[in-house]
């Protein structure tokens, strides 16, 4: 019999799901639980059901997991950001590791492929760089500023997230003062009232320096100053203030358009010996340590010894193929996002890469380019967003026939599937190493090493 709405049941955990939900088996029948723990034995309510598969809430813990840890976060239970912080940080780790091990295999249908240990941060905590907080109103009529909770624009009030720095702690602290006796009303996305919308922290790790930015509604704030000198005695590192005018009625977070109102519109970062001006609007990985262990992956697959050409797809702002391009003959990195190209050609001038180009084009059009300039690269590197590669990329990057492919992945399922795209024109690929770039939370990058056969 199928489960129903309301339903409550005993059910042991066995594993967890890719979003992080603890998954157990009710007469043969899939229930997947939030704040849930591989081995838990607990009761839970069903709070929606379908035919095969059901999805219920966490009443009571009978037989806790030794897995099981008390969160270390006050609104862990209501905020949306984090999913793992009731596991240690080695059970999250197997979790992890195993998703993409079950991806590669099943849905890729690698039984054969070495798959490395995967490579935990240094730390769990404190590791992001970037913060984007939406604002809200209590029905105090205070300010509210935190994350949304899960599947909803209900703004959970956090005073401090733990995978931020301390300096982002500071930052809330004297922007809640600041707003108590001089912010501007709160936008409301409903009315399409208020002015103030989000508060916007970045932090350059290797350079402690902090730039904070406030998205309005309009063009400005009536006491940025205010803010400002605040923001100068509180917060170790501050750099500047930024206003970003976002006016349009969407969800989009910033607008187009900065405005210093106090110090540099930018922080200055390095990353595997480069330096990389950070702006609101820049890309640039949330966590740096890890990135940077990441890339070191990503040059040891591309082996590169000096005589190669290395094509750099999704390029973005060029911090991978940057990294690279020391080792290489040339690099030639492709982006779409006009602004990200210019940023990646002047990345490359500050740090005096003279072998780097940057077109603005998608990689059919790359290829195009580069076959009127005889040229063919000898690597080429992948790093596109979470819905992977189209199958036209993979097409053309089979039959510009580079002797090795280095696939950066943020998300397994459709990893496995490029992977198995690639097998198909000649591509096989020889190791993968799974990288937590973001602890307490579901994601997981890998990087997997591809060999042209019969190169």
């Amino acid at each position: 019999m199928a489960l129903q709405k309301n339903q409550r049941i005993e059910i042991k955990f066995h594993g967890m799901s890719a979003e992080g939900m603890a998954v157990g088996r009710y007469e043969g029948e899939a229930v997947f639980v939030p704040l849930g723990a591989p081995g838990d034995r607990a009761r839970v309510k069903i709070v929606k059901a379908a035919k095969t598969h059901a999805f219920g809430r966490l009443e009571q813990v009978l037989d806790p997991a030794p897995c099981r840890t008390e969160p270390d976060c006050p609104v862990y239970a209501q905020c949306g950001g984090c999913c793992f912080r009731h596991i240690r940080y080695q059970t999250e780790l197997e979790v992890k590791f195993q998703r993409v091990k079950d991806a590669l295999e099943r849905v890729g249908g690698f039984q054969d492929l070495t798959l490395r240990p995967i490579l935990p941060a240094p730390s769990p905590t404190g590791y992001r760089n970037k913060a984007l907080l939406p604002l809200g109103q209590g029905p105090d009529g205070q300010l509210t500023l935190g994350f949304y909770a899960k599947n909803s624009h209900r703004i959970v009030d956090c005073p401090h997230c733990r995978l931020q720095p301390e300096e982002f702690r500071l930052v809330m602290e004297v922007f809640r003062d600041w707003a108590r006796s001089y912010g501007d009303p709160v936008y409301d996305e409903v009315t399409h009232t208020g002015r103030m919308r989000r508060l916007y922290i970045r932090k350059a790790e290797a350079t402690g320096q902090v730039l904070v930015c406030v998205v309005v509604k309009g063009s400005g704030l009536r006491h940025e100053a205010q803010l400002a000198q605040a923001l100068r005695q509180a917060v170790p590192g501050f750099a500047g203030l930024v206003i970003n005018s976002q006016s349009e009625r969407t969800n989009v977070a910033l607008g187009r358009r900065c405005r210093t109102a106090w110090g540099q519109g930018f922080i200055r970062d390095r990353l595997c010996g480069l330096e990389f001006d950070i702006s609101p609007l820049s890309f640039y990985q949330v966590n740096r340590t890890q990135a940077e262990r990441l890339y070191g992956i990503a040059a040891g697959y591309a082996a590169l010894t000096g005589k190669e050409l290395l094509l750099d797809l999704y390029c973005g702002t060029g911090a991978v193929g940057l990294s690279m391009a020391a080792k290489a003959q040339k690099l030639i990195g492709v982006e779409v996002v006009p602004e990200a190209v210019e940023n990646a050609r002047e990345n490359a001038r500050r740090n005096q890469v003279e072998n780097a180009e940057f077109l603005c084009a998608d990689a059919s059009q790359a290829a195009k380019e580069l076959a009127s300039r005889g040229l063919g690269p000898d690597v080429v590197v992948l790093d596109p967003p979470r819905k992977g590669c189209a199958p036209q990329l993979v097409e053309t990057v089979a039959a510009m026939s580079p002797q090795r492919v280095v696939y950066i992945s943020c998300d397994p399922a459709t990893l496995a599937r490029d992977l198995r795209r690639f097998a198909q024109l000649g591509y096989q690929p020889q190791e993968a190493t799974p990288v937590d770039m973001f602890p307490g939370t579901a994601h997981v990058e890998t990087i997997v090493l591809l060999q042209r056969e019969n190169s």
